[in-house]
């Protein structure tokens, strides 16, 4: 599972190293976030699920974009343990092995969003597609009335795993800014 984090982390890596500054106003797939606000929410997470993986206290909110990088290689360190996926989260109260897959969809679909709202390539893997496609649609219904997700997106059956992933948490695959 830890490769396919890696392989997440360095696809979306490389996507955040592709932004310009011109960029950060621009709208995403996340309505509620722009680029800058969304590199910044994704910077926290990655912090957050570092910490989770290790078992610690959550970390205080701060959203700071320019330590997304170091953050996303510390959250796939904080997961290269056996141990990380080991009992229950104390802070959610989830199996870990949940908390896994919250964290990579964070990364993946976050990934995705910056990659579209910049107009950078975001290719995922056969095996993350079709692992992100079974975590949505497990968690979709929870987050969407939770309002983590917006409604559904219509796809066709025959999409790609990830488009169907995309569509199960309200996004849609073909959105450009």
């Amino acid at each position: 599972m830890n490769e396919m984090l890696s392989r997440a982390a360095d696809r979306t890596v490389n996507v955040v190293r592709g932004i310009r500054e011109d960029q950060y106003g621009l709208p995403t797939p996340c309505s509620e976030y722009d680029v800058r606000t969304l590199l910044g929410h994704l910077s926290w997470v990655a912090l957050l699920f570092e910490a989770l993986a290790r078992k610690e206290p959550m970390p205080p909110e701060d959203n700071e974009p320019e330590a997304l990088e170091t953050r996303v290689r510390g959250m796939v360190e904080g997961w290269s343990r056996q141990e990380a996926f080991e009992g229950e989260s104390p802070m959610m109260k989830l199996p870990m092995t949940v908390v896994f897959q919250m964290g990579l969809g964070d990364l993946v679909f976050h990934g995705w969003d910056l990659a579209r709202a910049t107009g950078q390539d975001y290719e995922v893997d056969p095996e993350t597609a079709e692992a992100m496609r079974i975590y949505a649609e497990q968690m979709a219904p929870m987050a969407r009335q939770n309002g983590v997700v917006g409604d559904e997106v219509p796809v066709p059956q025959d999409a790609p795993s990830f488009d169907r992933a995309l569509g199960l948490l309200g996004r849609d695959p073909a959105w450009k800014p």
